[in-house]
């Protein structure tokens, strides 16, 4: 798969406009703050692919991008910390929501956290919601590059016991500035892509 050959599709406020055109679908979920967009342009490796905001909470929408017209990188709204309306904040929650209840929306779930501090609780729900899915999904723990060797192991158990997470779900230790857990999570991605 030609990762470069990637476009953005569209942005939806509707699930009912989502592509369906049976494409694997990874959606990629995380806190407001927690680098989802370093995470697809480091998977990619392209710079400004999907958009860095420089205030969190910037993906209001569900974006999609085609990657070589075989799957689509699915850009989930942020949450948590935006500083937006209330009533904003209940429009991505009922987008989201909605979202996770469609049928056949995702083929891969990848929730992404921060390596350094332990979940919140919007990141225990939306582990709940990749779980009660039924759907596999991946936790990419962002942000190793800022931890301490030392603070790896018991980082991961912390975030692996929040979370809930059952044995086949797979945390990968990631760092969207060097690169660290990229092949591992490509794999899985072009896995579930049927590559």
């Amino acid at each position: 798969m030609n990762l470069h050959n990637a476009e953005f599709v569209r942005s939806v406020t509707s699930v009912s406009d989502c592509p369906k055109d049976g494409l694997a679908q990874i959606a990629f979920a995380g806190k407001s703050n927690v680098g989802k967009s370093s995470v697809i342009n480091k998977l990619l490796l392209r710079k400004n692919f999907a958009r860095v905001g420089e205030a969190p909470g910037k993906t209001t929408h569900i974006n999609f991008f085609c990657i070589d017209k075989k799957m689509y990188l699915v850009d989930l709204p942020g949450y948590g910390y935006a500083k937006v309306p209330q009533k904003e904040k209940e429009r991505w929650a009922k987008l989201m929501e909605s979202y996770f209840a469609a049928p056949d929306t995702f083929s891969l779930g990848v929730m992404i956290v921060d390596a350094r501090h332990k979940p919140t609780e919007n990141d225990v729900i939306m582990a709940n919601w990749f779980l009660q899915s039924e759907r596999p999904f991946v936790v990419v723990a962002n942000k190793l590059d800022k931890l301490k060797k030392s603070e790896l192991e018991p980082n991961m158990a912390c975030i692996r016991q929040t979370l809930n997470l059952p044995e086949q779900v797979q945390l990968i230790p990631f760092s969207a500035e060097k690169g660290d857990g990229r092949e591992e999570l490509l794999k899985l991605i072009l896995q579930a892509a049927g590559e």
